[in-house]
């Protein structure tokens, strides 16, 4: 009469066996070496906002400095008395309400390069299925049309302080005019940080980076570019309303 005899032991029944090691090393949540994208995301977006922080203490701190000093009157030694120095200032409306628009304008073509973007890094992982085949999108260059807009600004901010020159207002004349200059000045060198920026996140594209790092260069150059817009607006209404 046969007999069956187990090769596994009665101890050993439920015991499931060690799972193999995952390849590629324990990071990134077991997916070895694949980098996480949206983790980069997130730390760059972090830092961004630490930077834009930054931004507004300055001129937050130069905001007070310029009301405080409108109204701050000064010792005259000709009369031995105190004397109101501030003075009146011809701005060039013209030229500052076209720059106004221009950079506005710079702000919605950011906004459309940023969903190009990331609707190219959404439909990246969908195109590498075999298989399946998407039609080509036409993609319009919306980063170098900003990058356009942000130099045609800033030429415009450049004729603007030139025509001030011209009416005979330069940045010593008096206490405002030190101010409109400081102020827009100090503007200008920052978005010239974002046109570099902008060029940056262009570059990407030329030199074959991973479309999820183009994506990410362009979403924080996005959210700085329109961080500029809406700090040159503060700026022209507080040297609109508060001359």
């Amino acid at each position: 009469m046969a007999t069956y005899s187990p090769t596994t032991r009665i101890d050993d029944i439920g015991n499931k066996p060690p799972a193999p090691p995952h390849p590629g090393g324990g990071g990134n949540d077991g997916r070895g070496d694949v980098p996480d994208y949206g983790a980069r995301l997130r730390r760059a977006r972090l830092g961004l906002i630490c930077a834009i922080a930054t931004v507004c203490m300055l001129f937050i701190s130069l905001t007070s400095a310029y009301v405080f000093r409108r109204g701050l009157p000064t010792f005259d030694g000709a009369s031995n008395s105190y004397v109101k120095d501030w003075g009146s200032l011809d701005m060039p409306w013209a030229l500052l309400i076209i720059n106004t628009i221009i950079l506005l304008g710079s702000s919605v073509t950011m906004e459309f390069a940023r969903r190009q973007s990331a609707r190219q890094a959404a439909l990246a992982p969908v195109r590498s299925i075999p298989g399946i085949t998407l039609e080509d999108e036409k993609e319009f260059p919306w980063l170098g049309l900003t990058v356009l807009l942000g130099l045609c600004f800033l030429v415009g901010q450049w004729l603007a302080w030139s025509r001030l020159n011209d009416f005979g207002f330069y940045i010593n004349t008096n206490p405002s005019s030190s101010f409109f200059f400081l102020l827009t000045v100090a503007h200008a060198i920052h978005l010239t940080g974002g046109i570099i920026a902008l060029l940056w996140a262009s570059s990407s594209s030329l030199f074959h980076k991973p479309l999820e790092s183009r994506r990410i260069a362009v979403d924080i150059a996005a959210w700085y570019w329109h961080f500029m817009a809406v700090l040159w607006i503060y700026i022209f209404a507080l040297l609109t309303f508060a001359r």
